[in-house]
């Protein structure tokens, strides 16, 4: 979709930016000076605007609160040695949020609205981006309905928003995963594949019960015959066995998770056997009990590489190889970093200079 739609801003009087060690802090707690804010409303998008980051006031009804209309996506910036900001593959971001609208019968996003505000909205706040060699400023764009009533419909009006916040890594150490068969992420027919606030909810409980247990994830699996693996906690998942790199097939359970398409991209370059299908538990198992298992990691834009080191089925911990023997997936860490800051060649134009 493409519009002509002005985005009026406003600049905070004074940044906050000094306030913080940007390269230092928690994942998702501190937030930078602007937002972008745009409204639904007659059936079209109007009054878009960069503001300072504030409260939003709402009503108590406000629809997405009580029937989900509730949408989002995870991007982030980087900053290299010169100083210049890119934004990793943020047309990917947007075709998938669109993609999520019309699944949750949600108004789509018009791509200047999107990626105009988003550039605009980057810059101004460029000094929020992170110069270590992990950190990033995470972008979080997301969609709300929020019509004040009672009663189930497809809204008629919303919010879109873009807020962002400096992060580090998201998981400090290599994890520890429980298989879980009692609860499903997605089910066919359902909204596995996109990126739904509901999907994120409902994997709060199993979570907990796994980290009661002492794992920090759950590793998903089909809800029809829970013999084969789809997603670990909020990340796609892959697995090395021999010469080869495994990872479920896309369906409407799965998402296409833009770091999972970059990890695939990078292998088949490098020569490597890639098969994306179903990746039963049996084979696994069998692969770990004849050591042919070399790798297992999840991936997503939070995390990018989570090394994964233990796997819990059934009351048995299964150890997997030490992440110091992973030339795979360590080099693909290597390599995604060196990308996004500017140090080796963006060969597949995944980087999208921040203007100064």
């Amino acid at each position: 979709m493409t519009g002509t739609i002005d985005i009026k801003v406003e600049k905070i009087k004074k940044s906050r930016v000094s306030e913080y060690d940007i390269n230092n802090v928690p994942f998702g707690k501190c937030f930078s000076d602007h937002m972008l804010v745009a409204e639904y409303s007659d059936g079209k998008w109007q009054n878009a605007s960069i503001m300072p980051y504030q409260d939003m006031p709402m009503s108590y009804a406000m629809s997405s609160l009580h029937y989900g209309q509730a949408i989002f996506e995870g991007m982030k910036a980087y900053k290299n040695e010169k100083g210049e900001v890119s934004i990793f593959r943020a047309p990917d971001n947007f075709k998938r949020l669109n993609k999520s609208a019309i699944r949750m019968a949600m108004p789509e996003i018009p791509e200047d609205l999107f990626m105009n505000g988003l550039m605009e909205l980057i810059r101004l706040d460029s000094s929020w981006v992170p110069s270590s060699e992990t950190g990033s400023l995470y972008i979080r764009p997301f969609l709300i309905a929020t019509d004040e009533a009672i009663g189930v419909k497809i809204s008629d009006t919303y919010k879109f928003v873009i807020i962002t916040c400096p992060a580090g890594k998201y998981y400090s150490e290599p994890i520890k995963v429980l298989v879980e068969t009692n609860y499903y992420r997605a089910v066919k027919g359902g909204v596995g594949f996109v990126k739904a606030a509901g999907n994120y909810g409902r994997s709060l409980y199993p979570a907990k019960l796994a980290q009661q247990k002492g794992y920090q994830q759950v590793i998903w699996t089909d809800s029809e015959t829970q013999q084969y693996f789809e997603e670990s906690g909020t990340m796609n998942v892959m697995f090395v066995i021999g010469d080869t790199l495994l990872t479920p097939g896309l369906s409407d359970t799965i998402l296409d998770g833009v770091t999972r398409s970059s990890v695939l991209m990078l292998a088949k370059e490098w020569g490597m056997k890639v098969e994306e299908r179903k990746v039963s538990i049996k084979e696994v198992f069998e692969a770990i009990e004849n050591k042919t298992l070399k790798e297992v990691f999840g991936c997503g834009t939070a995390a990018t590489i989570a090394q994964i080191i233990g796997i819990g089925h059934n009351g048995k911990d299964y150890a997997l190889p030490p992440v110091s023997e992973r030339k795979f997936s360590t080099k693909v860490d290597d390599t995604l970093r060196s990308i996004r800051k500017g140090k080796l060649e963006d060969k597949y134009n995944w980087m999208m200079k921040v203007p100064s």
